[in-house]
């Protein structure tokens, strides 16, 4: 049994053994589905590297009063996310009309609910993981900002915030106007970020350089591109 499986599994079975409601706990009993231990395994704990604030089959009641399951609740500090996975059959190519429109009431219901929704294609989660990671990334940013060295100071930490936050590689420019700074000091704050491997630059040319969080994908473009 490989490491993750061995923390999935414990997960999982912390979740049952804290069930309080008896169907999520039933649903929990019969075991994750296949598309979302393959976004567990291949991208959410690659990315995040843990299963913290994660909710399997998490039970809630929209509007109309009637019981939703979630593939994954993402609740760190009570805040509200949820995350979906759709498997092109399921969802897409052989659905029935009725299914398609209760699909996107209950989008609906949790959206007006002030859930954070993300849906994730199946076929990404296989063709496209990389891109997959960096939504997760992203979303999670959404909700938190953690410090990950306890060193940083609160314009270091926020912005590991901004660029969890965005989807694509930034400027100097643009730290700057999101911290009310020059673009010398942004520049001082990404040179020290990348100098201790929380960011890399993507474009090294001296007055257009890109930054980006580190990933495994913007790792191998980097390793790649000196």
């Amino acid at each position: 049994m490989s490491g993750f499986e061995r923390i999935m599994n414990d997960w999982l079975s912390k979740q049952i053994t804290e069930a309080k409601n008896p169907r999520r706990r039933e649903l929990l009993e019969k075991g994750l589905g296949h598309g979302t231990q393959e976004f567990l395994r291949n991208i959410w704990y690659p990315a995040i590297g843990n299963l913290n604030h994660l909710y399997p089959e998490w039970e809630v009641r929209d509007y109309g009063n009637r019981y939703r399951y979630l593939d994954l609740a993402y609740m760190p500090g009570g805040s509200k996310g949820c995350i979906e996975i759709h498997g092109y059959r399921s969802h897409a190519r052989d659905i029935e009309a009725w299914r398609f429109k209760d699909l996107c009431m209950k989008q609906a219901y949790l959206t007006l609910d002030g859930w954070m929704f993300l849906p994730v294609a199946y076929l990404s989660i296989i063709d496209e993981p990389e891109v997959c990671k960096q939504l997760v990334l992203s979303f999670a940013g959404k909700f938190i900002s953690t410090a990950i060295d306890h060193s940083l100071g609160w314009i270091d930490t926020e912005s590991l915030r901004f660029a969890r936050g965005i989807m694509r590689p930034f400027t100097s420019v643009e730290l700057a106007s999101h911290l009310q700074r020059s673009d010398r000091q942004a520049r001082r704050i990404l040179d020290k970020l990348v100098s201790m491997n929380m960011l890399v630059v993507i474009n090294d040319k001296q007055r257009y350089r890109n930054y980006q969080l580190l990933t495994d994908s913007v790792k191998a473009y980097s390793n790649g591109h000196p």
